[in-house]
């Protein structure tokens, strides 16, 4: 058993480290011993944080959206980056080329939403807040091109940021299957076909 280590927020490590090890198997192959051997931390330390490994999940998968809102959906709000238009598409960009960064590791959301929906109620309910709060992200950032004149008035946002979503959910999982990227580049086709200029309608 690995020693124990201090670590200022050990709840933080604790998920840090689980993120980490999920990458690389499935959340149910994840064992506590594992988990808290590679974290360097007794169990006690886990249960003083966590009721269950079921907890444990939704912790993290609520650590990981609301990381993820920060790192990449501020894409969609940052008017710098250009009008809401531009903004979705380098969003969808930045998602195809994460995947081409980092082959090894995929969306924690796509890897776990398959596996945990069926068998955890309180981690579904985690995953589906979590996708729904980017599709609002998504939806919010269609009415500002509509109204910038970037984006055509006829696209519902909210349907059309629903099936943007789905449809880029559904390439990460061909992406898994495939090892390619050409899913991720079909989708982006798709998407600019979508969102085409107001003066190319």
């Amino acid at each position: 058993m690995a020693r124990e280590r201090h670590h200022p927020d050990t709840r933080e490590h604790i998920l840090a480290t689980g993120e980490g090890l999920i990458h690389g198997r499935s959340f149910t192959a994840l064992g506590l011993t594992e988990l808290l051997s590679e974290a360097g931390v007794p169990k006690g330390s886990f249960y003083h944080y966590f009721k269950s490994k079921e907890d444990f999940g939704v912790a993290m998968l609520t650590r990981y959206f609301s990381g993820y809102r920060e790192r990449v959906g501020g894409l969609l709000t940052d008017g710098s980056v250009g009008n809401g238009r531009v903004r979705l598409l380098a969003y969808f960009q930045q998602w195809l080329d994460n995947h081409a960064r980092c082959e090894a590791q995929s969306c924690l959301a796509v890897k776990l939403a398959a596996e945990v929906s069926d068998l955890s109620e309180p981690m579904r309910v985690a995953l589906d807040e979590g996708m729904l709060a980017i599709v609002q992200r998504l939806a919010a950032c269609l009415r500002e091109g509509q109204a910038d004149g970037s984006i055509k008035p006829s696209l519902p946002p909210d349907d059309t940021a629903y099936a943007l979503y789905s449809l880029w959910l559904g390439a990460a999982l061909m992406y898994k299957t495939q090892h390619s990227l050409r899913p991720l580049q079909a989708a982006m086709i798709h998407t600019q076909g979508l969102l085409l200029p107001c003066s190319a309608a």
